[in-house]
């Protein structure tokens, strides 16, 4: 878990970090219209949309170890590339290419964890790799801001893409596919696991991991939905705190830096004890759908004081996101537990590609409500429908199989597969 995390961290770092470029002088050096800046910034996640499904797929067949590894060292590559380009059209490919390099991690982390990791370890080895996600924007926050002050922001660019290419070679020589594969295990651990893993596909409905078979089930097409929305307030909050921070009452780019930080560190905590709530009751929708209603009242607080007091607006701000980042790990047991393996990672990556879809529209309709109306109460009102549209889809959703499966009595053995 500890090269996971890590490896995790990296792609957000280099994911992430454009939205201080953009705070900080990209879009002036650069001569780009905050138009085009909020379609700029969407870019990658266009990219990120469109090698989902062939990732997961490829990695369900193949091994996910190698298929990242070539990924790290792209990434890597490229958005040391962010600081050194001068041309608008090559920064927007760029951005797309980053998009598609990064679009197979996690698809194929997932199913990766599928196996290794039990049902009732499941939530927290999901949350341990997405805390990816707030704790690398913690540190970055921090830092980012200081080093740009420091050395400028193309610089930054190039110091906090190195590191991926570096890491990509840790990764090759210390991780495994499947537990039989590890070294570090004793025999006999290695076979108590792979038994009780396949105990545990023996209680799923046997299903198809056929790409149509499974894009067509209802159950993956609500998740999808409700994760494309849920992306587009989490990737539009991400894409955009540090310029909404910047407007809204820090006056330099260290204090935009240190404040950006707060949402993130209360959201590690959160996920964790979620996580750990989430595996020990063997609840996922339960305790997803109340979450995604506190942050989307936390956003719309945010939109009836943002102009009035922004320390209130701000506290809002940390409440929202650490109730919006909170319940991920569990939301991402839910295909596991319901699908079998092979359906499962098919499932996956459509799943978390309506993700990247929310992402994009996310990035572009945030920065496009700023750059038009340079209000930030209205960002927050867009922000709190999204998510409050996808607490009502996780509220009525039905992990039972599909109508067909029921008809004929294929159902899940008594005490398989939890309801989510």
């Amino acid at each position: 878990m500890p090269i996971v995390f890590v490896t995790y961290s990296l792609a957000y770092l280099d994911r992430t970090n454009y939205g201080f470029g953009a705070a900080a002088g990209l879009n002036e050096a650069l001569h780009i219209s905050p138009s085009r800046s909020a379609w700029l910034a969407s870019l990658f996640f266009l990219g990120y949309f469109a090698f989902q499904v062939p990732a997961a797929a490829y990695a369900r067949k193949h091994s996910p170890t190698r298929m990242i590894f070539v990924c790290i060292l792209g990434w890597g590559v490229l958005a040391s590339l962010t600081g050194v380009i001068n041309n608008f059209w090559l920064l927007a490919l760029d951005r797309f290419l980053l998009g598609s390099m990064e679009s197979l991690i996690i698809p194929a982390m997932l199913i990766l964890l599928t196996e290794w990791f039990t049902r009732g370890e499941r939530s927290r080895a999901n949350t341990y790799l997405i805390l990816g996600n707030p704790v690398t924007v913690l540190w970055m926050s921090a830092i980012t801001g200081y080093l740009i002050a420091q050395f400028g922001w193309r610089n930054v660019f190039i110091i906090e893409g190195a590191p991926s290419i570096i890491w990509a070679f840790v990764w090759l020589a210390t991780m495994s596919d499947h537990p039989q594969q590890a070294k570090w295990l004793a025999p006999a651990e290695r076979d108590a696991l792979e038994a009780q893993l396949a105990r545990e596909q023996s209680d799923i409905v046997p299903q198809s991991a056929d790409v149509w078979s499974v894009l067509f089930d209802r159950r993956v097409l609500v998740l999808s939905l409700q994760l494309l929305l849920w992306s587009v307030t989490a990737y539009g909050f991400i894409m955009w705190l540090p310029d909404i921070i910047h407007r809204g009452g820090a006056q330099t780019m260290g204090m935009t830096g240190l404040l950006t930080a707060g949402p993130y560190a209360a959201s590690t905590v959160l996920m964790i004890v979620v996580s750990w709530l989430s595996d020990k009751w063997q609840v996922r929708k339960s305790i997803v759908w109340p979450l995604l209603v506190v942050s989307a009242i936390c956003f719309l607080g945010s939109y009836w004081i943002a102009d009035r007091s922004f320390v209130v607006a701000y506290a809002c701000m940390v409440i929202g996101c650490a109730t919006m980042q909170a319940p991920l790990g569990p939301f991402f047991a839910i295909a596991p537990d319901i699908l079998s393996r092979e359906a499962a990672g098919v499932a996956m990556g459509i799943i978390n590609s309506a993700g990247a879809l929310g992402g994009f529209l996310g990035s572009w309709i945030i920065g496009y409500i700023q750059s038009t109306t340079h209000s930030l109460s209205l960002s927050f009102v867009a922000m709190s429908s999204f998510i409050f549209a996808a607490a009502i889809l996780m509220a009525t959703f039905d992990a039972r199989p599909p109508a067909y499966a029921r008809k004929h009595g294929i159902v899940p053995a008594k005490g398989g597969a939890p309801i989510a």
